[in-house]
């Protein structure tokens, strides 16, 4: 590769630099050399060729043990960083091409917590030394992800207008009407309308991606409906519920509260169906075959785990709720 026109090269590479910080640790060319598994004299040209391309004289060799001059302590506190740094990058590349990998930060957006949490924490342990999670709103994690300060998001989006990212979809699953057991289920956006009128309709925060999609389906059905209270996490729209409000939420955002629907009944939306999908998305190729592990990993946990629970509290919705497999969707 051409060297851009008035850079200079540099006087040594990095297994020189290994040479060196070997010369200084053990105190002479001939422990270094021993310690190795190479000659002498080789040690002694690599050292030569270093101050040759320096101009400076690296070790005093007049006194024994060798003694580092002021140029030579100068070049050991960087060498030292360099080729640290070296083996840490080379294991850290065997870990990717492995499949571990040193540390990962992960988003989940905050309704999927109680749900996907324990299969990955399993599997973070068995692919990372060093793990961090955060939960929160698909958009801050989004922020985040585009700049690098984390590096897998599990959430609502897959945001298909970004390039440079792999997805890999977990689950789809239905809005759902939740209101007090004695009201009435309205059966269309006219019912759904006028039960505003007496039961406060609470809202998903417009900072989330649910929030928003609940109110694109709203302007699609022509309603505009009281604006009564918003929140950003699930429990706090179920709180609501609790206390004479209904709201459009999902199976697993119930899920995320524990499923007590005391008091609470739940009904299909009283106009065309709507659902949101759950993906996966991290940098592309930057893992390795991590992403695509940690997706099958907790497709298989959403199966044989969340919905068979889903299945005992919302029966009838539990068909509409599919865990998608790599070739498509898997009913169950």
């Amino acid at each position: 590769m051409a060297r851009p026109a008035g850079e200079r090269p540099l006087p040594f590479d990095l297994q020189a630099l290994s040479v060196f910080v070997a010369v200084c640790e053990h105190g002479s060319m001939a422990a270094a050399a021993r310690h190795l598994g190479v000659s002498q004299p080789a040690v002694s040209q690599v050292i030569g060729e270093i101050e040759a391309k320096g101009g400076v004289r690296l070790f005093d060799r007049g006194v024994r043990p060798l003694a580092l001059t002021a140029a030579g302590a100068v070049l050991r506190q960087s060498a030292l960083a360099l080729t640290s740094e070296a083996r840490q990058a080379a294991n850290r590349l065997r870990e990717v091409h492995a499949g571990r990998v040193s540390l990962i930060r992960v988003g989940i957006v905050d309704s999927l917590m109680r749900a996907v949490l324990p299969p990955l924490s399993r599997f973070l342990a068995e692919r990372t030394a060093q793990a961090v999670i955060h939960s929160g709103l698909t958009e801050s994690h989004a922020s985040a992800l585009f700049g690098r300060q984390m590096d897998i998001v599990v959430g609502v989006s897959d945001f298909a207008d970004v390039n440079g990212l792999e997805r890999f979809p977990l689950a789809r699953e239905p809005y759902l009407l939740l209101l007090p057991e004695d009201r009435p289920v309205p059966r269309t956006p006219a019912d759904l309308a006028a039960l505003s009128q007496v039961c406060p309709f609470v809202r998903f925060s417009l900072r989330s991606r649910t929030g928003q999609e609940i109110e694109r389906y709203l302007r699609r059905l022509r309603l505009e409906l009281p604006v009564s209270m918003e929140f950003d996490a699930p429990y706090g729209v179920l709180t609501a519920c609790r206390q004479g409000a209904m709201a459009i939420t999902t199976s697993l955002c119930l899920f995320e509260c524990g499923l007590d629907l005391t008091g609470l009944r739940w009904a299909p939306l009283p106009g065309p169906r709507m659902g949101r999908v759950l993906t996966i998305v991290a940098r592309e190729r930057e893992f390795g075959a991590l992403p695509r592990d940690l997706s099958a990993t907790l497709r298989a946990a959403l199966h044989a785990e969340v919905v068979p629970v889903l299945r005992g509290i919302l029966p009838t919705l539990e068909p509409e709720v599919n865990v998608v497999s790599h070739g498509g969707v898997m009913d169950l």
